[in-house]
């Protein structure tokens, strides 16, 4: 079997449960492989590949379809019921004439070590309503990066993710060494905290595939990934940054709200008590521009 860069493959050695893509291969013949829909990278050789025909490509993006629709329909049905228990707030103390009130929405600053799953999610927080400024970097240069784009920005929520894999050979899960960029996700939050150090002023969500959850908290995310060591769908950062940004800043997010609206839950994302940033305002006129 020919394989080469760009073709899409399953392994067999995992029952063949995820979709790659061949990105680069080594001159010992490995094949380094990255994750069609989850944010996960992995290497193989090639007698541990499949390569995938249009009919099962097909079948499978129906089914990864199908599931994205529904995640995206449960989350505009939570927010729909919000809404309307913001416009009962927001009007109920009006006998005559109800006025229109506006919002300023949390703006995201995502910063993505992929740059086909940041123009993914850019769609989707597009779709969604959000202000987003997305921007594609290595995880190694996010530390490098973050303080200046902060200053630039100045967003409500930071998302920090990309790829990233626990490899048991290189350690235990409760040591850095043992995965691909979970200590460069850390650091980069670190440095996100010395110029925002308040967990309520900047809302930081970290991590990829099976990060190291523990230590991402720790420095300081309000949310991160992955509890359980599991993959997380490339989309799950932008339903969080998302539940978030739509969230009135007198509220607090509701964790198992935020994880249920999510592609992976729990067990592949988890987080802290945390403040909506959404604001409202009264009253909307024609002539207003906000």
């Amino acid at each position: 079997m020919s394989l080469k860069i760009g073709d899409l493959v399953t392994r067999y050695s995992y029952d063949e449960d995820i979709l790659f893509r061949i990105t680069a291969i080594q001159k010992d013949g490995t094949y380094e492989l990255k994750g069609e829909d989850l944010r996960l990278v992995a290497d193989a050789p090639s007698e541990d590949l499949n390569k995938i025909d249009d009919d099962e490509r097909l079948k499978r993006e129906k089914e990864q379809q199908k599931k994205e629709a529904q995640c995206y329909h449960l989350f505009r049905q939570d927010h729909r019921l919000s809404r309307e228990q913001s416009d009962y707030e927001m009007t109920s103390n009006y006998s005559t004439s109800t006025p229109h009130y506006f919002e300023l929405r949390g703006r995201v600053l995502h910063l993505d070590g992929d740059p086909g799953y940041l123009q993914k999610c850019t769609m989707m927080y597009e779709r969604l309503g959000i202000p987003i400024y997305g921007a594609h970097m290595k995880e190694t240069e996010m530390q490098n990066q973050v303080a200046s784009l902060l200053e630039m920005v100045q967003p409500e929520i930071l998302v920090i993710t990309g790829h990233d894999a626990y490899t048991s050979a290189q350690g235990e899960q409760k040591e850095a060494k043992a995965y691909r960029h979970s200590r460069a996700f850390a650091q980069a939050v670190r440095e996100a905290r010395k110029v925002v150090p308040q967990l309520d002023d900047l809302i930081i969500f970290a991590g990829a595939c099976q990060s190291y959850f523990e230590s991402l908290i720790r420095a300081g995310s309000n949310f991160a990934s992955s509890p359980a060591r599991v993959n997380i769908h490339a989309l799950d950062p932008v339903y969080i940054a998302a539940k978030i940004s739509l969230t009135p800043f007198m509220n607090r997010v509701q964790l198992y709200e935020i994880l249920r609206n999510t592609l992976t839950g729990d067990d592949g994302l988890g987080g802290i008590d945390t403040k909506g940033v959404l604001r409202r305002g009264l009253p909307l006129r024609d002539d207003t521009e906000m």
